[in-house]
C-alpha cells in the first residue's frame, strides 16, 4: 500500500513538472524575443531620436502649449494673442529699445518673452514641435513681483491685466536718454523715421515715439456729466482701459442676448443724487438780492463712452453673479455676438465731430441723445454683424445675415475667443482662434478657426465660433472700403 501511494505520488509529481518544464522554456524565448525588440527599439532611438519629436505638425495648424498643472487659463489666453498681428507687431517694435543680443535678455524681459511665444504660436517662427512649454513667462513674472502658481487655478482676464500692467511697468524701468530729434518727432508725431535727416554719419538711432509705446490694448474712457436742472455740462473725465468688462444685463424669456445690449448697458446713463452744481448757485446768486447764497446742489446725468478706441479690443464678459445667500454663482447664458463689430456709436463725439447745419461745431448738450438716436437707427448695427462689402478684402458670412451698414468708421474684426467650462470653483478654458497666413503672400488673415485646449488643436467653424459661451472676445479694428477710399482721394489731391 505504502509502495503505491509513493508511486502515485511519483506519477503526480511528473505530470506538475512537464508543463512547467514547457513553461519555462516559453518563458525564455519571450525573454530572447523581447531584449531582441528592447535592442531594436533602442537603435532606433540612437539613429533616429524619439518618433514624437520627429512628428510634423500638420498643415494649418499652431503648436499647443503643456499643461503645467493647471495652467489651461494662461494657455487660452497666449493663443488669444498670438491671433492678433498688431499686438505681435507692437512688441517687435518695444523690444528695439533693448541693443544687446534677445537671446541674452529674453529670460529677463517680459515683451522679449512674450514677443517669442506669440511668435512661435503664430508660426512667424520655425519649429516643428507639436506643442511649447510656456512656463518661461511664469518664470519672468516672478522677476516682476507676480507670484502665479501652475498648479493652482487662475483668471485668464487676471493675467491679461497682469501682462499689460508689466509691459508698462518695464517701460517706466528703463533708463530714458532724450534724443535730438525727440521734440521734433512730439510736435509732429506722424513724421517717419526715414524722414529724418541728420548731418552726423549714418542713420539716426532708433527713437521711440511717445505715441507708440502704448500697446494696442490701451484705450481711454470719457465720463459725462450733465446737470439735469441747469443743463450745464461739467468737464470730461478721463479714464485709461485694457478691456472693456461688460456685465450681463437680465434676460427676459424669448429673448436672446447680444453683445450690444451689453456695450448698451455699460454706456447707459445713471442719475446721480445731491451733487454740488456751481452753475446753478451763480445762477441763483444772479437772480438774489446780493446776499450769499448756499451751494446748490442738485441731480446729475452721469454717462461713460469710449473716448478712444484701442486697435486691439479686448471685451470680457462678466459671468460672476451672486446669489441671495451671497454665494458665487456663474451665468452661462449665451452671448450672441458677430464676426465683426461696429462701435460708432459707442464712441463719445467730441465738438469737432459733430457739426450743426450751420457749419459750426457744437456739442450736444443731452448725453441720451446719440444712445437714443442709436437706437432708432436699428439697420445701422445689430449684434456686432456688418455687411463685407465695406472691407478691403472679402469675407464671407456663411452663418449670420449682416444688416446694411452706412460706412462705419470704427470696424473691429473677430480674432480669438476664450470659453470657460465650468462653475465658479473649477473648470477649463479653451480658444477659438484664427488660423495665421499659410504664406506671406495671402492676405494678412484667415477665415480658417481652430479650437484649442492645451496642446490639441484641430479645425473648426466659424458657425462653432459664434456659438459659444464667450468669455474673452479678442477684436481686431479693420478699415472699411469707404475709409480706404478716401485716404486714396486723400493721398491723390
Amino acid at each position: 500500500m505504502w509502495n503505491f501511494c509513493m508511486q502515485s505520488r511519483s506519477s503526480a509529481s511528473e505530470l506538475w513538472s512537464f508543463p512547467l518544464r514547457i513553461r519555462y522554456k516559453v518563458m525564455k524565448n519571450w525573454g530572447v524575443i523581447g531584449g531582441i525588440a528592447a535592442a531594436l527599439a533602442a537603435s532606433i532611438y540612437v539613429l533616429w531620436g524619439p518618433i514624437t519629436e520627429r512628428k510634423k505638425r500638420r498643415k494649418g495648424l499652431v503648436p499647443g502649449l503643456l499643461n503645467l498643472g493647471n495652467t489651461c487659463f494662461m494657455n487660452s489666453l497666449l493663443q488669444g494673442l498670438s491671433a492678433c498681428p498688431s499686438f505681435i507687431k507692437w512688441l517687435e517694435g518695444f523690444t528695439v529699445q533693448y541693443q544687446v543680443s534677445q537671446s541674452e535678455t529674453s529670460g529677463k524681459y517680459l515683451s522679449l518673452t512674450l514677443l517669442h511665444l506669440l511668435k512661435a504660436l503664430s508660426c512667424q517662427e520655425v519649429t516643428e514641435d507639436d506643442f511649447l512649454d510656456a512656463s518661461c513667462l511664469l518664470e519672468v513674472l516672478r522677476m516682476y513681483r507676480w507670484q502665479i502658481s501652475s498648479f493652482e487655478e487662475q483668471d485668464a482676464h487676471e493675467l491679461f491685466h497682469v501682462l499689460t500692467s508689466s509691459l508698462e511697468d518695464e517701460w517706466d524701468r528703463q533708463l530714458r536718454v532724450v534724443h535730438l530729434f525727440d521734440v521734433h518727432s512730439l510736435e509732429k508725431p506722424e513724421i517717419l523715421q526715414k524722414q529724418i535727416c541728420s548731418r552726423t554719419r549714418g542713420p539716426p538711432p532708433p527713437v521711440l515715439s511717445h505715441w507708440k509705446l502704448q500697446h494696442p490694448f490701451h484705450g481711454r474712457l470719457t465720463s459725462n456729466m450733465v446737470c439735469k436742472h441747469c443743463k450745464h455740462q461739467s468737464p470730461l473725465r478721463y479714464d485709461t482701459f485694457d478691456s472693456l468688462s461688460l456685465s450681463i444685463p437680465a434676460t427676459m424669456w424669448g429673448h436672446p442676448l447680444t453683445l450690444d445690449q451689453c456695450l448698451h448697458h455699460f454706456i447707459s446713463t445713471e442719475s446721480v443724487k445731491d451733487v454740488l452744481c456751481d452753475n446753478c448757485t451763480k445762477i441763483q446768486a444772479e437772480e438774489g438780492t446780493g446776499q450769499i447764497m448756499e451751494n446748490q446742489r442738485t441731480t446729475f446725468v452721469k454717462q461713460l463712452k469710449l473716448g478712444k478706441l484701442p486697435q486691439c479690443l479686448c471685451i470680457h464678459l462678466q459671468r460672476l453673479s451672486w446669489s441671495n445667500h451671497g454665494m458665487p454663482l456663474k451665468r452661462n447664458e449665451h452671448v450672441q455676438f458677430g464676426e465683426f463689430l461696429i462701435m460708432d456709436v459707442y464712441k463719445h463725439r467730441f465738438p469737432a465731430q459733430k457739426p450743426n447745419p450751420a457749419g459750426s461745431p457744437q456739442a450736444s448738450p443731452d448725453p441720451k441723445a446719440d444712445v437714443e438716436q442709436a437706437g432708432n437707427n436699428k439697420s445701422s448695427f445689430m449684434n456686432g454683424t456688418c455687411s463685407p462689402s465695406f472691407l478691403t478684402s472679402p469675407v464671407a458670412f456663411p452663418y449670420m445675415t449682416a444688416p446694411d451698414c452706412s460706412s462705419p468708421s470704427y470696424l473691429y474684426r473677430l480674432m480669438a475667443v476664450v470659453v470657460h467650462h465650468g462653475d465658479m470653483h473649477s473648470g477649463h478654458f479653451v480658444t477659438y482662434r484664427r488660423s495665421p497666413p499659410t504664406c506671406k503672400s495671402m492676405p494678412a488673415t484667415s477665415n480658417q478657426w481652430l479650437w484649442i485646449s492645451d496642446d490639441v488643436v484641430h479645425k473648426t467653424t466659424l458657425q462653432e465660433v459664434l456659438s459659444s459661451s464667450a468669455y474673452l472676445l479678442f477684436y481686431e479694428r479693420v478699415h472699411s472700403r469707404w475709409q480706404r477710399q478716401s485716404q486714396e482721394h486723400r493721398a491723390e489731391e
